[in-house]
C-alpha cells in the first residue's frame, strides 16, 4: 500500500512531466505561430516571441522528459536511494535552467521601450503598417519620429498627427503578454522545487526504513 508522502511524490513527478510538456508545446506552437503570415492579430505577439529563447525552451523541456525517465527506476525500487538523489539534482539543474529563461524575459521586461524601438526600426513598412493598426496609433514615438506608414490608419499627415505614436501601447501590451510568460517559467520552476523537497522526504523515510531494518535484523539475529 503506498503511502501518503509516496502518492505525493508520484502527483508532483507527474506534474513536474506536465510542466515539461507545456514548456515543449508553448515553444513549439510559437515557432510554428512566427512562420505564419504576418496580420493584425498576430503581429504584436510574434515579434515579441522572437524575442523570447523559444530554443532554449525546447532544450530545458527535453531535460525534463529526461529527468522523469531517470525518476521511474525510483518509482518501481522502493529501496533505492540512488537513482532519487540523481533525480533530484536533475531537479535542481531544470530549475535553474528554467529560472534562468524566466530571468532573461524579465530583464526584457526592464527595457521594454528601447528593445520596441529596435525592433519597431528594423521592420519592413508592412509590419509596422500593422502595428498602427493594432494600436490605431501612427509611427513609433510620434508620426513623424520615425515617420508614419501610410496607410488605412493613417491616411495622412493631419490624422496621423491627432492620433499620436505606437510607443505606450505598444509598451503597455509587451509588458503584459511578457509578465504572463515569465510568471509562467516562475510557477514552473516553484514546481521543481516543491519537487525537490519530496525527492529528499522521500530520500529521509527510505533511510530511515532502511535504518530500522537493519535494527530489526540484529534483534533478530541476537533473540536467536
Amino acid at each position: 500500500m503506498p503511502t501518503k508522502l509516496m502518492m505525493v511524490f508520484v502527483g508532483m513527478d507527474l506534474l513536474f512531466a506536465a510542466c515539461g510538456g507545456l514548456l515543449l508545446g508553448f515553444s513549439l506552437i510559437s515557432e510554428q505561430s512566427m512562420r505564419n503570415t504576418p496580420t493584425v492579430n498576430n503581429v504584436t505577439q510574434n515579434l515579441l516571441l522572437g524575442q523570447c529563447p523559444l530554443t532554449a525552451g525546447v532544450v530545458n523541456a527535453i531535460f525534463v522528459f529526461v529527468t522523469f525517465l531517470l525518476s521511474l527506476p525510483a518509482l518501481f525500487l522502493p529501496t533505492n536511494r540512488g537513482w532519487l538523489r540523481a533525480q533530484g539534482w536533475l531537479v535542481v539543474v531544470c530549475a535553474t535552467y528554467t529560472l534562468g529563461l524566466g530571468l532573461a524575459i524579465w530583464v526584457e521586461t526592464l527595457e521594454t521601450r528601447r528593445h520596441l524601438s529596435a525592433i519597431w526600426g528594423r521592420e519592413s513598412p508592412l509590419i509596422q503598417s500593422l502595428l498602427q493598426q493594432k494600436f490605431d496609433c501612427c509611427g513609433y514615438v510620434n508620426s513623424t519620429s520615425p515617420p508614419f506608414v501610410q496607410d488605412t490608419t493613417c491616411p495622412n499627415t493631419l490624422v496621423a498627427a491627432q492620433k499620436g505614436g505606437c510607443i505606450g501601447k505598444f509598451a503597455s501590451f509587451s509588458n503584459k503578454y511578457l509578465d504572463q510568460i515569465f510568471t509562467a517559467a516562475f510557477g514552473i520552476v516553484g514546481v521543481d522545487v516543491i519537487l525537490v523537497l519530496c525527492v529528499a522526504m522521500v530520500l529521509k523515510y527510505r533511510m530511515e526504513q532502511e535504518r530500522y531494518k537493519h535494527i530489526d535484523e540484529k534483534n533478530g539475529s541476537g533473540a536467536s
